[in-house]
């Protein structure tokens, strides 16, 4: 039903614009879009099946039919190889250029044994050079405005192959190849590019297929899917589809665990292959991979397995194999004690660090980790990783005994943070490190490394370190260690609050300014030598920002009630991209995990924050409160929506709202929508400021009047909602609840 509701929306942006090409799917798609209120380029050179003659006339009565139903369009009769002189023509009529459905096609079918040069190249310079003409054209413009929907039109003979159409089947898969890689370097600048493979009766079909079958698998069984696929609200970015006679179908990669071939001892043949042709063909338990990546990173762990078996050489013209012995030595390295690291900062460094992991002055929550002269001016709890780290700067730890190797091979698996105090702005410390256990993970080694940092004599906080060195395991040790700080799984019910945050592009650059020089999160070169599309952002930048969501939720923002903290690094993110932590409360502990809400990837997992014995401002609410309360959905989606609008909305409103939800005649929940101060906020519990309205209702009467289904005056006067405080200012909530809060 989202697609019905939804797509009508297309109709009120009269400002979006596209290019189509050819005349069935196409004359479908430009009557479609205009309907509903888009600026149409139609865009036909009128040649025949086969590339050849020119005419104006298929354009030309599309655009006609859609001028006589009100709509607005011109018609372009340029050959796609000339896909500037398209958009210009879109730029030209209308002022921008929105969304471009790649459409054209001919086809010169022949069995590959007639297929001549000829016939190769031109169905690959209408088809994926048309394409790439075309979008390249619009790709700037696109950018700059921070928009954009293209369709690449694939097709069935490229996904499975077809008898005699060699050439066409070969661009129609090089178009879903461009339409992959698009959707990678678009997606930043909210550019989605989707491949459709349709089967609907053309002038391409109409050769090839029945009359009746042609006549059954209409165009407009095809249109739907591109309108949603271009319409504003659609997230969906890389996929493919196949769609036709009313149905629609989305295809992925599928991949199986395959076999590795080759070891210790044991040389890759064509006889060893054989063996385990079942193996490498069986589908059962199969993967889907969605990223390189993730294809990538498969050989990484294949190598990793390899190694864990010994030495071994990558030259495949080697007959002798290495067999030197495992460079970690667990009895050599625990207890291995490392120089005292001194480590002096004051003020500015704080303020970086706090900048670094997401402060922003836009909160006002926020000045006193970024403002030197506040009265309250702290430092960040998780501020405390900084100095500890530079225990693993230079070849210190990988010349230790018992621990030979490449740094470069070496991960941040998982973190814990305690402080004993609250740490000074200005100071200098002294971090003494001990490798306190080496685990034996099969695939690489597992470093626990304790670091104790002290302000003079006295403790201040405590950090271990659990380092994953690839290709490292395999000696023989033990797996788990009694000295390791275990990851914790959450509680097993939706999240009870969930943050979010947008990072900066250039999030990681200024994390590093705290001290981790790693070129893996400024270099693109390095990075890519990683699998990596671009520089990742820092697992401890991610830390601090789950860090900093669960500190202003449960603690508003006192640094005295923060203890610990413990993460395991599970996914990288890319900068730019939006993090989003979900947390569940359970006494003084806070577990929690962090999402990548773009790729819906979990970066920290098994994760908690431990504040300190009764200094939650929820303790009491939660004693009472069930989780799993509708209402919750509907104030997190406000919150993110008033993101956007926040500024507006607090000129007009000026008022603090705090709901009590209540549930069975208790109380449950209680919400806040700040429009007084700052940019806006919605947050979970009471408000931190006099409220200048306080409303309380039943978590259903408060999805009822959500939803429309209720009155709010009539459920006043009914006794289902009670107001204390200013009640004329209820009225400039009809606008929160019209325009923000509807699911």
């Amino acid at each position: 039903m989202d697609l019905i509701y939804r797509l009508p929306v297309v109709a009120t942006k009269l400002d979006k614009c596209f290019g189509t090409m050819q005349k069935g799917l196409g004359r479908a798609y430009a009557l479609a879009f205009a309907e509903r209120g888009a600026s149409v380029v139609v865009n036909d050179l009128g040649v025949d099946i086969k590339g050849e003659g020119k005419s104006s006339s298929a354009a030309d009565k599309v655009v006609e039919e859609i001028r006589a139903k009100g709509g607005k369009a011109v018609a372009n009769y340029d050959s796609v190889e000339a896909g500037e002189k398209i958009i210009q023509t879109t730029l030209d009529a209308f002022g921008r250029i929105d969304i471009i459905i790649n459409n054209a096609g001919i086809l010169r079918d022949r069995s590959f044994a007639r297929i001549s040069n000829a016939d190769w190249d031109i169905i690959h310079k209408v088809h994926l050079m048309g394409s790439f003409k075309v979008t390249r054209a619009a790709w700037n413009h696109m950018k700059n405005q921070k928009f954009g929907r293209i369709i690449m039109t694939s097709s069935a003979a490229g996904i499975y192959g077809n008898f005699g159409q060699a050439n066409y089947s070969a661009a129609k898969l090089g178009l879903v190849g461009l339409s992959n890689t698009l959707a990678i370097e678009g997606g930043k600048y909210n550019i989605y590019c989707n491949a459709i493979a349709p089967t609907a009766g053309s002038r391409l079909t109409q050769t090839i297929m029945p009359e009746d079958l042609v006549n059954a698998l209409k165009p407009e069984y095809v249109a739907p899917l591109v309108l949603w696929l271009c319409h504003e609200s659609c997230q969906e970015n890389g996929g493919l589809f196949e769609v036709g006679a009313g149905w629609i179908g989305k295809l992925r990669w599928e991949r199986t665990l395959g076999a590795i071939i080759r070891g210790k001892n044991r040389l890759m043949t064509p006889e060893a292959v054989q063996e385990q042709w079942g193996n490498i063909c069986d589908f059962n338990n199969a993967t889907k991979p969605q990223t390189i990546q993730e294809s990538v990173s498969t050989l990484y762990e294949v190598l990793s397995k390899i190694d864990s078996e010994g030495g071994i050489s990558m030259n495949p013209a080697s007959q002798a194999l290495s067999t030197s012995p495992s460079d970690i030595h667990p009895t050599k390295a625990i207890g291995q004690k490392f120089p005292s690291v001194v480590f002096s900062y004051n003020h500015l460094q704080t303020i970086l660090y706090a900048l670094g992991v997401g402060m922003s002055t836009k909160d006002p929550d926020n000045l006193k980790f970024l403002y030197e002269g506040h009265e309250d001016f702290c430092c960040l709890p998780t501020f405390g990783v900084i100095p500890s780290t530079a225990v693993l700067m230079g070849e210190t730890l990988s010349s230790a005994p018992g621990l030979s190797f490449d740094l470069t091979k070496m991960l941040h698996g998982e973190q814990y943070l305690e402080l004993y105090k609250p740490l000074p702005t200005t100071a200098q410390l002294t971090s003494e490190s001990t490798i306190v256990d080496v685990l034996d993970k099969g695939s690489g080694a597992a470093l626990l490394l304790d670091v104790h940092t002290y302000c003079g004599k006295e403790l201040i906080c405590y950090n271990q370190f659990t380092l994953f060195v690839v290709g490292a395991g395999g000696f023989g040790g033990k797996r788990i260690s009694n000295k390791a700080k275990i990851t914790v799984n959450p509680p097993n019910r939706p999240p009870d609050v969930i943050a979010s945050d947008v990072t900066s592009v250039d999030q990681a650059a200024l994390y590093r300014l705290s001290g981790d020089w790693n070129p893996l999160h400024i270099d693109p070169g390095f990075a890519a030598l990683g699998g990596f599309q671009v520089p990742i952002l820092h697992g401890l930048c991610t830390f601090g920002f789950a860090a900093r969501h669960i500190l202003k939720h449960y603690a508003d923002n006192d640094v005295t009630k923060f203890k610990a903290i413990k993460v395991r690094f599970a996914k990288p993110v890319q900068p730019g991209h939006t993090l989003q932590t979900e947390m569940w409360k359970e006494e003084s502990r806070i577990h929690f995990q962090c999402k990548v809400k773009e790729t819906g990837q979990t970066a920290i997992v098994g994760a908690y924050v431990d504040l300190m014995p009764g200094s939650s401002k929820y303790s009491i609410r939660d004693q009472v409160m069930d989780a799993g309360l509708q209402s919750d959905l509907v104030f997190e989606e406000i919150g993110r929506r008033l993101k956007e609008v926040g500024n507006q909305l607090v000129k007009k409103v000026n008022a603090i709202f705090q709901w009590d939800i209540t549930k069975d005649g208790k109380t449950k929940a209680q919400w806040t929508i700040d429009l007084k101060h700052g940019s806006g906020e919605v947050y979970r519990g009471a408000a931190r400021k006099p409220a200048d309205t306080v409303f309380t209702l039943s978590d259903q009467d408060f999805m009822e009047i959500t939803l429309g289904k209720i009155n709010p005056q009539k459920a006043f006067f009914a006794g289902k909602l009670k107001v204390r405080g200013n009640i004329m200012l209820s009225q400039k909530l009809e606008l929160i609840l019209k325009d923000y809060a509807k699911l």
